[in-house]
């Protein structure tokens, strides 16, 4: 039996909100105001922020219940806010003086990001310019800062892949978010130009996935802090698929219950084919759920034990969520081709629930043909290939 999770009980109680609110993320191309609101109003943006600054630490089980349970209400505000919470759980490993400049001044602070290494920088004394047009920056709207990727070198021109912190006052967001799914994520451009970056703003991804960051340690009664960054910044991936197909199971029922074939006034809902596909994509996303379940577990009880994962335990992790978005996007559309064709129309939940569900499928971390080559790998006792992310 599951542990109380205050926070789904408080996130039920404004979804109804947030999911009428979905047609108007999509007319933004970014979260609505009022989604953001009541999302702060209930805490959610403080589930893995630090308890010094108020928040909440909660575990990777409780959070990924959470993400699944908005994502069925509205895909690209799950996408967006997900993303928000979990930088909170990057950020903690960086340095208190960061961290006291992030919260300190204001607890309800977050960040977006925008990690893949494209910035350009200059090493100059006490830190780096940054310069860079950095996308893909979901719910870069609603946040007061930014968490940027970019590859540092030092003398012996050995590579690091390396994050800065920027705050908002110095970069610009380019409206450039036109996309067929999660078009409410607001995922725009960050726009950098000579932004200066002091060292205490600046980690290597590397140690933040040992146990190495100038931030480890800082809280040692933490269940959450004491592991790699990697699996918490991906967790509302697989969790967001997972309440998409969720929500189309229950959509689906609820527009073929009383569908009718248009030329021969056959019920669609009692019929044979009909049945057999819900009943297959029902298995399907419950299997997915599990699969999902077991490894943020596991992500749990190494944090509990201050335990950082072995190699192969990472790959696993880093593939599981692969696959259960795989799933989860298989059992879509196995339900949407057989949803008729007024389910194609804009403002019919279904179209949404379809493409939402495949821009899960498409982030560099979900790619299962990438995942199936880290793990085959790794399951024949070969190196990584660096290519793979």
């Amino acid at each position: 039996m599951k542990k109380p999770n205050p926070l789904l009980d408080a996130l039920r109680e404004i979804l109804p909100t947030i999911a009428a609110n979905a047609p108007e993320a999509e007319r933004l191309r970014r979260v609505p105001d009022e989604n953001i609101a009541l999302l702060k109003g209930i805490g959610m943006h403080r589930a893995f922020q630090p308890k010094a600054y108020g928040g909440l630490e909660i575990s990777l089980p409780e959070f990924a219940d959470c993400v699944a349970a908005l994502a069925g209400a509205c895909g690209g505000t799950a996408w967006a806010f997900s993303l928000l919470c979990t930088h909170s759980h990057q950020l903690a490993m960086f340095p208190k003086q960061l961290q006291d400049e992030i919260w300190g001044e204001n607890p309800d602070a977050t960040a977006s990001s925008s990690i893949a290494p494209f910035g350009r920088i200059q090493e100059v004394e006490g830190g780096i310019i940054f310069n860079g047009e950095m996308g893909w920056s979901s719910g870069c709207d609603h946040a007061e800062w930014a968490i940027v990727g970019f590859n540092r070198f030092n003398e012996q021109g050995e590579k690091s892949y390396c994050f800065a912190v920027i705050p908002r006052r110095d970069y610009e967001i380019r409206d450039n978010w036109y996309a067929i799914g999660m078009r409410g994520s607001g995922s725009k451009t960050l726009v950098i130009k000579d932004a200066f970056v002091p060292e205490h703003r600046i980690q290597a991804a590397k140690d933040m996935m040992e146990g190495r960051s100038a931030g480890y340690g800082l809280y040692p009664d933490s269940k959450i802090f004491y592991a790699p960054y990697r699996p918490y910044f991906a967790s509302g991936f697989a969790a967001i698929s997972l309440g998409i197909a969720e929500r189309m199971l229950e959509a689906f029922k609820e527009k073929t219950r009383n569908r009718v074939r248009a030329y021969t006034g056959a019920s669609v809902g009692t019929a044979t084919p009909a049945l057999m596909r819900l009943a297959e994509s029902t298995h399907q996303v419950a299997a997915a759920r599990a699969f999902l379940e077991k490894t943020w577990q596991e992500h749990a009880e190494h944090g509990e034990r201050k335990q950082y994962p072995s190699r192969e335990t990472l790959a696993f992790w880093r593939t599981n969520q692969a696959y259960a978005v795989k799933m989860c996007i298989e059992a879509v559309d196995r339900l949407f081709s057989a949803a008729g064709a007024t389910s194609w129309f804009d403002d019919n939940e279904l179209q949404r629930l379809f493409r939402d569900s495949h821009m899960t499928g498409a982030h560099a971390y979900t790619d299962y043909d990438v995942c199936a080559q880290i793990l085959g790998r790794e399951l024949m006792g070969l190196e990584p290939d660096p290519t793979m992310v």
